[in-house]
């Protein structure tokens, strides 16, 4: 009798051949699909891809799921990366999924849509959350893959334009299985860095389904939750993604984002010279505005100057006048008072003025004479306050006065 095996023994012989085939390690399988369910519990993903005439049982586990950049739905037609293996419980044969992509313009665009209507829903859309750029970053954070021409497109260009930008680079992987799980921890690394001022999520051209990781939900709300400005710019103008969207500023190409981010070295030096210019220009217009001014106020103050000075020579002379006038006044009081004096003296040497007192003044030829001076003979008048009378000397007899003794 041959020896026999269990079922368990057959199942796991099954799958250790399968495991060894090599055709069946790697696979990429295209098929429509049917029957999905989300386990509730264990977030797995259960369902089936056919086509025409066959189909396979087919799993994604919840560490694959949760990276998954679009809701799966019945009837969408898929790529589905994985390896084929049996299920040694159910003796099943089923593909394991590692990743899916959505295959055909119907069912990316179907994947596209929902996303768009999700996110748009959240707000992650809306004009307000966008922020503005640094005119001038001094940093950069690039995320990309080192090997591509974006990346020699960005460096050309901040070179050209603005030297002074430096740029950190966070290689990734901007394609395969592995690219969004490395686009995820090249923003969030960048994001925690200090350094760079802004985040350019950038890669060359390709085809949609090259693109299509820019589409992932994870990427997305990644850039949504950046502190800092994110550029986005994906493919060529025509190509749109999930990433444009929700970025702070959407460039067509990897150059055309560049500059953006950076000003133009040449035009802002244009700027500063017709700014100079204009500086200039304002700076001789005010001052000749000023000196036109100056020379108004200049004769203005000139004229009040010269008018205050008059207004000071005037008041000088008004207190010169009036000091002339009081010291003509005294002089004249004093001359006043001189000449009353010298009247007062005059009237009291007058030899008329003993006439009014009854006395008379003795006369001879028109001359005053006193009587020690007439002689026997002599005729004489006598002039007296009212009259006078001419007389004939008889006789001239000296008396004595005191003090003196005449013979």
């Amino acid at each position: 009798m041959a020896e026999f095996i269990n079922v368990t023994t057959l199942n796991r012989l099954a799958r250790d051949v399968l495991a060894q085939c090599e055709p069946l390690s790697h696979l990429i399988v295209c098929g429509e699909i049917s029957g999905f369910t989300r386990h509730y519990k264990s977030g797995h993903l259960y369902f089936t891809l056919k086509d025409e005439t066959s189909s396979v049982k087919s799993v994604m586990f919840r560490g694959q799921a949760r990276l998954l950049s679009f809701e799966p739905q019945n009837g969408m037609l898929v790529l589905a990366y994985g390896h084929a293996t049996i299920y040694e419980r159910d003796g099943a044969f089923q593909l394991y999924v590692d990743y899916l992509r959505p295959f055909g313009a119907g069912a990316a665009q179907m994947a596209f849509d929902a996303l768009y209507k999700k996110l748009e829903g959240e707000g992650l859309f809306a004009p307000q959350r966008k922020r503005p750029l640094p005119p001038f970053p001094r940093c950069i954070g690039v995320v990309t893959s080192k090997t591509g021409a974006a990346w020699q497109d960005v460096q050309n260009v901040i070179a050209r334009r603005w030297p002074m930008t430096r740029l950190l680079l966070a290689p990734v992987n901007v394609q395969g299985v592995e690219a969004e799980r490395s686009i995820l921890a090249g923003i969030r690394a960048l994001d925690r860095d200090e350094r760079p001022e802004l985040i350019l999520i950038t890669r060359g051209g390709g085809s949609k389904e090259d693109l299509w990781i820019f589409n992932s939900e994870r990427i997305a709300r990644a850039a949504a939750a950046c502190r800092k400005p994110v550029v986005s710019a994906v493919g060529h103008e025509i190509d749109t993604t999930i990433l444009d969207y929700v970025a702070d500023l959407r460039a067509p190409t990897p150059s055309a984002a560049a500059e953006l981010c950076v000003p133009d070295q040449r035009e802002l030096r244009q700027k500063i010279f017709i700014l100079q210019e204009n500086i200039q220009k304002n700076i001789q217009n005010r001052l000749q505005i000023c000196y036109n001014i100056f020379s108004m106020t200049s004769v203005q103050k000139t004229a009040q100057r010269q008018h205050l000075l008059l207004q000071r020579r005037q008041g000088e002379l008004t207190q010169t006048q009036s000091a002339l006038y009081a010291a003509q006044h005294r002089r004249w009081a004093q001359a006043q008072n001189a000449l009353r004096s010298a009247a007062a003296v005059a009237e009291s040497l007058n030899p008329y003025g003993v006439l009014a007192r009854g006395y008379t003044i003795a006369t001879r030829k028109g001359r005053v004479v006193s009587v020690e001076q007439l002689q026997p003979g002599q005729t004489i008048v006598l002039q007296g306050a009212r009259a006078q009378a001419d007389c004939t000397v008889q006789r001239v007899e000296m008396t004595e006065t005191q003090g003196d003794t005449t013979e």
